[in-house]
Order: structure tokens, then sequence, then C-alpha cells
């Protein structure tokens, strides 16, 4: 007989062990992630087509509220661990089905207009009758927001689109959504087309925002600039999420020598996709012409002595509470690095029909003296 191994004995394992056991767990995420997308796919079809039959049957039958919900019940017999098929949510599938399919011809003319190639394909699939691609590769949860939330439909696509690129789960896509980021994106005034290569310039232009939305922060107007900037700190990973994807936070008050004296930048970024420093200055008050020089000589700091020879141009982001476009155009019109100009609001925008009931400020003063 054998000698019998020892229970004490540890096994040799050979020396490529590790790399196949991670090369597997890798290769089984990975299945498991598609099987999820498959999986994920095939229900929001199942959605759609559901919706599609629901409004069918209502246009040639008149079904209502009543059989929807005796339907709901029978569907839920034979499959009585299905979920998804309460009578709320089949009211959405119809819903969903409807929100796509009136939209054919606006999204039609949007992509005509734009030349936006993936539009196009969503309109083509729609026009087929099918659910397009695109809509069923996010989640239900993160669709029913969308034709909840978003009316206009180039915007839902967008926001769909931004959903897959960044990863976005259900929470991140409201905030985005209600903080109005489509409306917001794109938006600063920049002098980025004049200073920099075209591709560099496109990309850096969308990635900035005007204004930022600082409503995390629970602040009120009458702040001061160091304690905005320690605020934002100390909620740094918010801030991150409002800058944007890509953005990696380097220091605040990062110290410069300059010709034997100290300067401070008030915030230090490093931007992983575009392979550059961002340099951002906080000011609670109005925009002044000669922040814009600051913010040049200080860009000119940072490339001389920070700037790694593969990095591209340092850029610089002045972040102000208000700002007179003029005033800002005239001020970047000869600066030679790349500086964009944004305002921020610490809370979000009232509706329009709860600022018509809100006192102005004049009349709170006015009250206040009495």
């Amino acid at each position: 007989m054998g000698a019998k191994v020892k229970k004490s004995e540890k096994l040799m394992l050979p020396k490529n062990y590790e790399e196949v056991l991670s090369r597997l767990k890798e290769r089984i995420r990975r299945s498991q992630i598609k099987a999820a997308l498959a999986a994920n796919q095939e229900l929001i079809r199942l959605y759609w087509d559901f919706g599609k039959e629901i409004v069918r049957l209502q246009e040639q039958y008149g079904w209502g509220a009543g059989i929807i919900k005796h339907l709901a019940k029978d569907i839920q017999k034979p499959f009585p661990g299905i979920k998804g098929f309460s009578p709320s949510n089949i009211w959405r599938m119809r819903r969903f089905y409807l929100t796509y399919t009136e939209d054919i011809k606006n999204l039609a003319q949007v992509a005509r207009e734009s030349g936006d190639q993936n539009l196009a394909q969503v309109v083509r699939e729609l026009q087929e009758g099918r659910v397009p691609e695109i809509v069923a590769s996010i989640p239900w949860g993160h669709n029913v927001v969308l034709f909840e939330k978003v009316k206009d439909p180039a915007e839902r696509i967008w926001y769909i689109r931004q959903t897959i690129e960044h990863g976005w789960n259900r929470n991140v896509l409201v905030h985005q959504i209600e903080s109005g980021l489509y409306h917001r994106k794109g938006k600063a005034i920049t002098n980025f087309e004049r200073t920099l290569p075209a591709p560099q310039s496109d990309l850096l232009q969308e990635v900035l925002k005007d204004p930022y939305v600082f409503d995390f922060l629970g602040l009120t107007e009458d702040i001061r600039e160091r304690e905005l900037e320690r605020q934002l700190i100390a909620r740094i990973r918010d801030f991150l999420l409002e800058l944007g994807l890509g953005f990696a936070f380097v220091g605040s008050q990062v110290h410069l020598e300059v010709g034997g004296e100290d300067f401070y930048l008030d915030l230090l970024f490093y931007h992983l996709k575009l392979r550059c420093y961002v340099v951002i200055e906080l000011k609670t008050g109005e925009f002044k012409p000669e922040y814009a020089g600051k913010m040049n000589f200080y860009l000119s700091a940072v490339d001389d002595l920070l700037r790694h020879p593969d990095d591209r141009p340092s850029i610089g982001i002045i972040l102000y509470k208000s700002k007179n476009k003029v005033i800002v155009e005239y001020a970047l019109r000869d600066t030679t690095k790349p500086i964009g100009v944004s305002s921020y609001r610490l809370t979000r925008a009232l509706p329009e029909e709860l600022k018509s009931s809100l006192p102005s400020v004049e009349e709170l003063a006015r009250e206040l003296e009495k």
C-alpha cells in the first residue's frame, strides 16, 4: 500500500496556480455579466411586447383598469414566483411602449438635424416596432425613472447613453436628471477652441458644466471662499460626482513656489481621460477680469513645475457665484492657456410654480426692517 498523505501536510500548489485561478474567476465574472445583461434585455423586450399588447387590447376592446387588475392575478397563478406583473407595473409597461412609439417623429427630426447616426438607429428600431437595443441595455428601474421624469425624447436617449458609459445606478441617474445635467453640460464660457486642438477642445468643452450645483453641501448663499472649499473637500465624493467622470483629486491649497514667492491653488485635480492637470479656483463674489490673468499664471506654473512630459497642457476652471458673460468673454479673449468659467449654485433651482409663491429678497428685507 502506498504511503498515506498526512492531513497536516500542506498541498504544494503549482507556481502558476494563482494566475490560472485569477484567469478562471475573471472568465466566470464575464460570463455572469453577460448572462445578467442578456436576462435584462429579454425582460425589457417582454415588458415592451406586453405594453404593446395592452395598448392593442385597449384600442380594440376597450380594456380598462378592472380587466387589467384581473389579468395581473391570472398571470401570477401559473407563475407564482414571477415578479413585475402587478397592475401598476402593467400600466408602466403600457406607458413605456407608448412613450417611445409616440416619440418616433420627434426623434427622427432630431436625428436628421444633428446627423446623429446612433439616434437614427434608435428611430429605425422603433419604426420596425422593436424596443431599441440601447433602451433594452439598462434595467427596468432606470427605464421607469426616465419615462416618468424626462419628457424630451432626445434628452432621454442622452441619459441612457450616459448611464451605460458611466455605469450610473438608479439613484445617481435620478440625481443627474433632477440637477438638470443635460441642460448644463458644455455650457461654460471657455477659450478652448482657440487654445487647444480640435479633438481635445471639443471633448473638454463637453466635460464642463454651467452652472455647477453644490446643493449637497446644505450651505447658505452667504459663505466665505475658504469655507466653501473646506466643505467641498469634506464632501469630496459628491463633489467628484458633480464634476463628472475622470476627475481625480490631487489636493487643496496646493503650494507652488515661483520666483521665490509662495502661491496656493484652491483645488487641484488630474483628469484621467484628458491626461492633464485641472486647476479650480473658487470665488464667492462677482467675476473680475483680473482673475483670468491670475489663472493663466497658475497654469503656466503648473505646466512648468508639476506637468509630466507625457501630460497634455493643464486647464483651468474658475467657479463663481455669478458672472457677466460679456466681461468673461473679454477676459478670456487674449489669454494663452485653456480656461473655462462657470457659475455655481448652492441650492437647486425651484420649480417656476413654487418660485411665484415665494417672497423676493427685497420683500423679505422690507419685512425684517419693520
